[in-house]
């Protein structure tokens, strides 16, 4: 598949309250990461399309939010794209760790996503 869904994250306004709740009802096991303060779900067997996903607490935000990264050859290209069909860049292409760039939009009917470039 073109452009698969590669990660999720759920923004929360306390990640340690949502996390509990995911564990208990569904049996999630995340794993804090201290460095990123982000509780990270392995995406266990499936990983070779999907890379799991994470839950924290809202920093920038005014609202809580569920977001789809898609991952792309040419991030740059691609919000060029974006903005042509009618989306709106939230946060411009920029990097994250060396090699991994990522993208925050909202398509035409306001619906935020985003999308990641992972050089090799």
């Amino acid at each position: 598949m073109e452009n698969p869904v590669v990660y999720w994250e759920l923004a929360s306004n306390d990640a340690g309250k949502t996390v509990t709740f995911l564990q208990k009802v569904f049996g999630w096991a995340p794993e804090y990461d201290p460095k990123t303060t982000i509780y990270e779900l392995p995406a266990g067997e499936s990983n070779n399309v999907f890379s799991g996903g994470g839950v924290f607490t809202l920093r920038k935000a005014k609202l809580p939010f569920l977001t789809m990264y898609i991952h792309v050859d040419d991030i740059t290209e691609k919000a060029k794209l974006i903005q042509q069909n009618g989306g709106f860049i939230i946060e411009a292409p920029f990097e994250i760790n060396p090699g991994v760039k990522i993208c925050l939009f909202n398509e035409p009917a306001g619906v935020t996503l985003a999308m990641i470039e992972k050089r090799k």
